[in-house]
């Protein structure tokens, strides 16, 4: 499971009621935690209740699957055979590639369809303006016409929480900046707050960030490397994993130019 996905499932579930409204157009009540069977290996991410006894079910999808489709048509008989009753469905794609997933099965007498909403399409001014901090971090993932000010904006409401709600909101925001590129922009306001760069310098808030950053860049390095001159060799593995994710990005830049791994690799 994707760190981004559960963050976003905590989010949700804890206070971002304006952004479960604009998703699925009504109040969720009640989430249930209930267990469905694995549909391709992965479990329903969210299972709701509306007052009027409506189930809704919100499914997180960070990359194009074009068994979508046939994912969430498993999941609709799942639901089913567990309450008797067929839920809402909505997937929420917050990728950063253009979306291109079918919304529909369609056979001899037999018609399926979900709902697909690009997380861009909320209102991030109106997330923004919300009271509820879960809210303002998930605006972060909409179309922000100032990313700074917003970035600016949010850490500052961060500082005014309780120590245990700070590093959990800080966490949050850290990880769903990944999926925008915003990592640096968040860490730049986070060390003009004392109180936050505390967290963000605690052994282990820091060194997961850290991690997290170094792990994405040796990911998409790797993938331009591969599409470049093929595999990816043992030692060229090594040399990456070792890297600063600074660095990474840096090689990123310059894979394209490069005449040869060993070249790029300076082996």
């Amino acid at each position: 499971m994707h760190e981004y996905d559960t963050t976003l499932k905590l989010l949700l579930q804890r206070s971002a009621e304006l952004a479960v409204r604009e998703l699925t157009g009504t109040a969720v009540v009640k989430w249930l935690n209930v267990e469905l069977p694995e549909i391709g290996g992965r479990r329903a991410d969210l299972l709701g209740e509306t007052s009027d006894h409506i189930l809704i079910q919100i499914e997180l999808q960070s990359q194009n699957d074009n068994r979508m489709a046939l994912r969430m048509a498993e999941y609709c008989l799942a639901v089913y055979r567990l309450f008797r009753r067929f839920p809402q469905q909505i997937v929420v794609y917050v990728g950063e590639n253009p979306l291109r997933m079918q919304t529909e099965l369609v056979g001899p007498k037999l018609s399926f369809q979900y709902e697909l909403i690009d997380i861009r399409e909320l209102d991030a001014m109106g997330l923004m303006k919300s009271s509820q901090i879960s809210d303002n971090i998930i605006a972060i993932l909409a179309r922000l016409r100032d990313e700074k000010g917003a970035v600016h904006e949010i850490v500052g409401k961060l500082s005014g929480l309780e120590s245990d709600a700070r590093e959990f909101y800080l966490r949050a925001l850290l990880v769903l900046a990944g999926l925008r590129g915003l990592e640096e922009i968040v860490e730049e306001e986070v060390r003009n707050v004392p109180v936050l760069n505390e967290i963000l310098e605690h052994k282990v808030l820091g060194r997961e960030f850290k991690r997290g950053r170094q792990e994405e860049a040796v990911i998409m390095l790797r993938r331009l490397i591969e599409a470049r001159f093929g595999s990816v060799p043992a030692w060229a593995e090594e040399h990456l994993v070792n890297r600063p994710a600074a660095e990474l990005e840096e090689l990123g830049v310059r894979v394209l130019k490069a005449q040869s791994l060993e070249a790029l690799l300076k082996k």
